[in-house]
């Protein structure tokens, strides 16, 4: 497969400035993104579980900032971060007729002027949104939204964080990437044991090991670790709580191209393997899909829709990709893509390989509190073997 084999996707504005992606509630009703008009920016929300998407601009007093984040809420309003005179100020976007409205939810001062605070990836149930301000030395997460009080700080977590995963549909287990000591590991945090820290990925003491996308349905991982070729990142997957080995495909390596998997099948719950896991493959000339299952032993390449708001899109449990696109003639489309039927032949596991399902550890008992779902503790994937790996 060669980039010039691929239609072009309208990457770029008409200035070539990169075309601004948009961010996915993790039920995926919703999406936000920051659009444009001429030289202004504004919040934009997209309604995606109807009948047809359709979009609602949210413009404010005055144009955004290219750096400002948005992301949408469960209800439909819009998360707005704003950085002004130092200070990251959060407020709640919603439409009033011809208006907009807006809720300031207050401010976030970080004392440290190199320290960087940004959004984490849509949280279940869309009632919070997170944030973490990684410092020099550790790193701050913040709950920007849905709390009593304004933005509220959670945890501080020795090193610098990155990434982030949501492990269940509580919106308790949040798996970041944390590097010390100049190595990075991904670790998990508890956010109803006040930011308490266990280790999640650990496949050899001197690697990189990173967690890029979870599914909390299968609790299938998809990693990115230079284990298995020092120096050099290679993509992987994993399953919480299973004792098989982290496995890193051949086939998802490709010659002179970057891949980044952005979505996950939900719905899976008993077969992980067979989660179909949505790809942006970047060439040399343009950017288009791949759409793989850790079963299979290949990679389908599919070309991206025009206007594709790149890198971004979502799964339904029965195998349709839908992705968003914006172009002159449809300022708001969701491109629909069917996952190709399993290939029996060419899977790379039998099917009865199917890991076991997470296990449950009691929590403690809070008799004070009313009872609630327990959430899983993610069984940690330290020491994952590298001796079987799967060339599939």
């Amino acid at each position: 497969m060669t980039a010039c084999a691929i239609e072009p996707s309208a990457d770029h504005e008409n200035d070539g400035t990169p075309r601004a992606g948009c961010t996915i509630a993790a039920e995926g009703a919703y999406a936000a993104r920051l659009a444009r008009s001429g030289d202004s920016r504004y919040p934009e929300r997209w309604t995606l579980d109807g009948p047809e998407p359709y979009a609602v601009p949210l413009p404010g007093n005055q144009p955004e900032e290219p750096g400002t984040e948005v992301q949408p809420m469960g209800d439909g309003r819009v998360l707005v971060h704003r950085i002004a005179a130092g200070r990251h100020l959060f407020s709640l976007l919603y439409p009033t007729g011809p208006g907009t409205g807006e809720l300031p939810l207050g401010a976030v001062e970080c004392q440290d002027e190199g320290t960087r605070l940004r959004l984490l990836p849509p949280a279940p149930g869309g009632e919070c949104a997170y944030a973490l301000a990684v410092g020099p030395r550790s790193t701050d997460l913040w709950q920007v939204a849905g709390g009593a009080f304004g933005p509220e700080h959670l945890a501080e977590i020795p090193g610098r964080c990155s990434g982030g995963a949501w492990l269940d549909r509580m919106g308790r287990m949040l798996a970041v990437d944390r590097e010390t000591d100049g190595r990075t590991k991904a670790i998990v945090v508890d956010l109803e044991r006040d930011g308490e820290v266990s280790p999640l990925l650990q496949i050899a003491a001197d690697s990189d090991d990173r967690v890029l996308l979870a599914d909390p349905d299968s609790g299938l991982l998809l990693i990115r670790s230079d284990a298995p070729s020092p120096g050099r990142d290679r993509l992987g997957w994993g399953v919480l709580g299973s004792t098989l080995p982290v496995r890193f495909p051949e086939c998802l390596r490709l010659p002179e191209c970057a891949v980044t998997p952005f979505a996950i099948q939900p719905g899976q719950v008993l077969t992980p393997e067979r989660c179909a896991v949505a790809l942006r493959v970047d060439g040399a000339f343009d950017s288009w899909v791949g759409v793989w299952r850790p079963v299979e032993r290949q990679v389908h390449h599919f070309p991206a829709p025009y206007g594709w708001l790149t890198g971004t899109g979502l799964w339904t449990a029965d195998g349709e990709l839908r992705l968003p696109y914006a172009t002159p003639q449809s300022p708001c489309g969701l491109a629909r893509l069917t996952a190709p039927p399993v290939n029996e032949e060419r899977t790379g596991l039998p099917a009865r390989e199917a890991p076991d399902e997470p296990a449950l550890p009691d929590l403690p008992d809070q008799p004070d509190d009313p009872p609630s779902p327990a959430a899983p503790r993610p069984v940690p994937l330290q020491q994952a073997p590298l001796a079987r790996l799967v060339t599939n």
